[in-house]
């Protein structure tokens, strides 16, 4: 039987770190990126598709009145993701939007499709909890001064 050891040394762990903070520098921003690009996207294609999209809310009991404050809540958190400003509340709002998004519009769990959007919904949750329990990352704004 073998045993492993594991070094415990200052230079060992300081290595460690390095290499970790040095992945983080660029993993964490563009996982930030990966996480928006599509609510950007979805909100700039809701502002060019309006009135369907306000049809499409009516049609699953959701007022379309709410509709610019859904283009809103993508576009404008979105970028914020994107250059990593107010990332944890950001996030956390994002997680938040969607969950409810899922419940919302994609509980038709008859329909295949839709058991996949409702679970790439929430899979989107959890990258966006991570992202606030991370926080931006050091290529952010919220970072800028660090």
């Amino acid at each position: 039987m073998t045993t492993t050891t594991f070094s415990t040394t200052n230079e060992t762990s300081t290595n460690a770190t390095s290499l970790n903070e040095s992945k983080a520098k660029y993993a964490i921003p563009a996982a930030r990126f990966l996480l928006a690009i599509m609510f950007l996207m979805s909100g700039l294609t809701k502002m060019g598709q309006y009135a369907g999209t306000q049809g499409y809310m009516e049609m699953m009991g959701v007022p379309g009145a709410l509709l610019p404050v859904v283009i809103l809540t993508e576009v404008l958190g979105a970028l914020m993701i994107i250059f990593g400003f107010k990332v944890r509340v950001t996030a956390l709002a994002l997680a938040g939007f969607s969950a409810a998004s899922a419940i919302l519009f994609h509980n038709d769990f008859s329909n295949a499709a839709e058991i996949n959007n409702f679970m790439k919904n929430f899979t989107i949750a959890g990258g966006y909890l991570l992202l606030f329990a991370v926080g931006a990352g050091p290529l952010s704004l919220d970072n800028r001064n660090k």
